[in-house]
């Protein structure tokens, strides 16, 4: 599947815009704080409804203005979808797929699958264990409706919950409710830890295989969950730490402290491991989701890669770009040397300048 098209109003440095996209290879081009990290972000709300900065839906309409529009034409098995999207100041995002309005945004999930790339990737192996779970949510929430609508209840029971534990102290006869919630939030995690184990699983066999390729045959990579308690003793542990629980006011078990482990000849390279190889991981993960996304949906995902070519060393950028000749992808940078030197082929060419596109020309290499 690809993006056909991506019409913006009024968002960020945006006030209007309306590109025809290549189904190969798309590179913005333009000095820094132009507008090309915006643009990719508003493709990949169209997607999947959130910013992958975390961004608040306010946060991404232009200054001066109360709403701002999104809307993509995608082609996805021979067939045209067009999404809008709606972004409201102090009111939920409207959107609606082929004019037909959802009610949930998490409707919107699988529909179209993006994999979005950017420096902060890199640094995910060294970064805490929020990161490595916000890449498991966003992987399986793409892939799998029945995760996804587990993910929500669980996280919907998990902050209620703590809403409680901070009310207990001042009232205890809502002692009894906190049971209710506990049986909910393992009926949920339990099912997001089985959903994870799984994940782990068909990641390790694909990123093993493509983290020995990057690494030139001498590193061989294992990814295995790490969940915060094992499957069998969830509901013993949430009893057991109820007294802390109370004590801190808020969960401190779950699904919700989850992590990956990633580990080279026995050594968690989380901890232990060299910049470069904690790089290289990362790059083999996001490989591996494009592989991921072709097992699980039978088709192929857009890619959305912002200005990581400059952080990759010359070797790391040809297996990158040698990966992604068959799939729509979307490259920001503020220079062309990396494509000149590797004589790789650019469907079509855009340059930002202060919010405007500029198409420069169709096919270069």
């Amino acid at each position: 599947m690809y993006v056909e098209s991506i019409e913006l109003n009024n968002f960020r440095n945006y006030k209007s815009l309306n590109i025809s996209l290549d189904q190969g290879i798309n590179v913005f081009y333009g000095n820094n704080a132009q507008g090309k990290t915006n643009l990719l972000e508003a493709i990949y709300i169209g997607g999947t409804t959130r910013s992958h900065k975390g961004s608040k839906d306010k946060e991404l309409i232009r200054f001066g203005n109360d709403e701002s529009h999104i809307r993509m034409m995608v082609r996805k098995q021979n067939q045209q979808s067009k999404i809008d999207m709606h972004l409201k100041k102090n009111r939920a995002k409207g959107i609606a797929i082929n004019g037909t309005p959802i009610r949930r945004a998490s409707e919107l999930l699988g529909f179209v699958n993006m994999i979005f790339f950017s420096p902060e990737d890199l640094n995910m192996i060294k970064s805490g264990p929020s990161e490595r779970r916000k890449f498991m949510n966003m992987e399986l929430g793409q892939l799998d409706s029945y995760y996804l609508y587990h993910l929500v209840q669980y996280n919907r029971i998990l902050n209620q919950r703590n809403a409680l534990l901070k009310e207990i102290p001042y009232q205890g006869n809502l002692m009894d409710t906190l049971q209710v919630w506990d049986e909910q939030l393992i009926q949920y995690g339990s099912v997001l830890m089985k959903c994870r184990e799984q994940f782990a699983e068909t990641l390790n066999s694909i990123v093993s295989k493509l983290h020995f390729q990057l690494s030139g045959g001498r590193e061989h990579l294992e990814v295995f969950y790490e969940p915060d308690t094992p499957l069998e003793q969830f509901e013993e542990r949430i009893v057991k730490e109820r007294e802390r629980d109370l004590k801190f006011r808020t969960t401190t078990a779950g699904p919700h402290r989850d992590d990956l482990s990633f580990m080279i000849s026995g050594v968690d390279i989380r901890k232990f491991g060299s910049q470069g190889q904690q790089r290289t991981c990362a790059l083999s993960l996001k490989m591996a989701e494009i592989e991921m996304v072709r097992k699980a949906a039978h088709d192929t995902p857009v890619l959305l890669l912002d200005d990581v070519l400059s952080e990759l060393d010359s070797e790391r950028q040809n297996c990158l770009l040698d990966g992604i000749r068959d799939i729509q992808t979307l490259i920001t940078c503020t220079g062309l040397d990396e494509f000149i030197h590797h004589q790789f082929s650019i469907n079509k060419l855009f340059k930002v300048t202060s919010g405007t596109v500029k198409v420069m020309n169709d096919t270069i290499g």
